[in-house]
């Protein structure tokens, strides 16, 4: 029979799809605000969805329902979840308790042995990652800390001095540190003693 005036049934809610809010997947159509997860109710999109027979999950709850079952399955990688599955029918609990693992590692790996030995900023004390490292002085420094200690002036490798630790640019270590008389430090003048 044909279908007079209208479109087809959308797969969620069963009433008419037209054409300007239709969404098609695996065969179905879908009103727009229709095309959500089955199990968590998040809007899907062609990138987001996974269908299964007549129904339709976003990528995770498809994982967690159909997918691999086990320690590192359905959850996506390096991914710790509380999740139990009960909103998807499922008992992710079943099967012997799992022993207890140690607090700590007993041979920890090359990652955490770096993670402790990061270097600390002189100027802030916080820890510096080689994304943002640059040298000074002998000691490493975050790109934002990188300033004279005096004006604030950003520093590079052309203009920057170190005296005790810190670092100056070249006119204020000049100023401060550097010989004194005419023509240096700023002074422009022979004082004369009475």
């Amino acid at each position: 029979m044909p279908n007079w005036g209208g479109g087809a049934k959308c797969g969620a809610c069963e009433k008419t799809v037209y054409h300007a809010e239709e969404i098609q997947c695996n065969g179905r159509s879908f009103h727009k605000t229709c095309f959500l997860c089955m199990a968590c109710r998040k809007a899907l999109d062609s990138t987001t969805v996974a269908a299964h027979e007549s129904e339709i999950y976003c990528k995770t709850c498809y994982g967690r329902k159909y997918g691999p079952k086990g320690v590192g399955f359905g959850q996506g990688a390096g991914c710790l979840s509380t999740d139990t599955g009960d909103h998807l029918g499922l008992n992710l609990q079943q099967g012997s308790p799992k022993p207890a693992r140690p607090s700590t590692p007993t041979n920890p790996s090359k990652f955490a042995k770096m993670m402790v030995d990061v270097d600390k900023c002189p100027r802030c004390g916080k820890s510096v990652y080689a994304a943002e490292k640059i040298m000074g002085g002998g000691k490493p420094w975050h790109k934002t800390c990188f300033r004279c200690a005096i004006c604030g002036k950003s520093l590079e490798s052309t203009n920057v001095t170190d005296k005790d630790g810190e670092l100056y640019c070249k006119v204020c270590y000049a100023k401060n540190f550097g010989p004194k008389g005419i023509g240096f430090g700023g002074l422009t003048q022979v004082e004369k003693k009475e």
